[in-house]
C-alpha cells in the first residue's frame, strides 16, 4: 500500500526522483497517466492492468464511458526508474498537471499521485477543505 506525502522537484530534462519507499513498490516498470483533480496517477503494472480490465468493461455505446477511458489511456506511458532513482515526466503530462520544478508525490493506496506544489496546495486550502464535511459525506457511502 502506498502512504505518506513527499515533496521533491522536477529538473530541467523533467526527471523526478521517486522516493525509495514508492520505488520498492513499483517495480521496475510501471505506468504515469493524466488523473483526476488535475494530478498524475502513477500504477503498478499490476494495478493498472486491473483498472484497465475494469475500463475493458465501460460500455462503447456511452458518450461519457468512451470520454473516460481516452482520459486515462490516451495520456499513459509505460516508464521506469533511471540508477539514480529518476524517472521521467512526459512532456504532455507536465503540462496536464501543471507540474515546473517543485512537486508532492502522495502514496493513495494502491497508487501514487504527482501534484504540482501549487495545485497541492490549493487542493488543500484549509478554507476550502474540511474534512468533518468530508466524513459525514463518506458516512452516506457506508465508510
Amino acid at each position: 500500500m502506498f502512504i505518506g506525502e513527499y515533496k521533491h522537484t522536477v529538473d530541467t530534462k523533467g526527471r523526478l526522483i521517486i522516493p525509495s519507499k514508492f520505488r520498492e513498490q513499483l517495480g521496475e516498470n510501471f505506468i504515469i497517466t493524466k488523473g483526476l483533480d488535475e494530478c498524475l496517477f502513477v500504477y503498478p503494472i499490476d494495478e493498472w492492468k486491473a483498472f484497465e480490465s475494469k475500463l475493458k468493461t465501460l460500455p462503447l455505446s456511452n458518450k461519457n464511458a468512451r470520454k473516460f477511458v481516452r482520459f486515462f489511456l490516451a495520456g499513459a506511458r509505460e516508464c521506469e526508474i533511471d540508477k539514480q532513482g529518476r524517472t521521467l515526466l512526459a512532456a504532455n503530462l507536465r503540462e496536464y498537471a501543471t507540474i515546473e520544478k517543485e512537486v508532492f508525490l502522495i502514496g493513495v493506496s494502491n497508487r501514487v499521485e504527482i501534484w504540482s506544489k501549487d495545485q497541492w496546495n490549493a487542493y488543500n486550502n484549509v478554507e476550502d477543505f474540511d474534512p468533518t464535511e468530508l466524513a459525514e459525506a463518506m458516512e452516506e457511502l457506508g465508510i
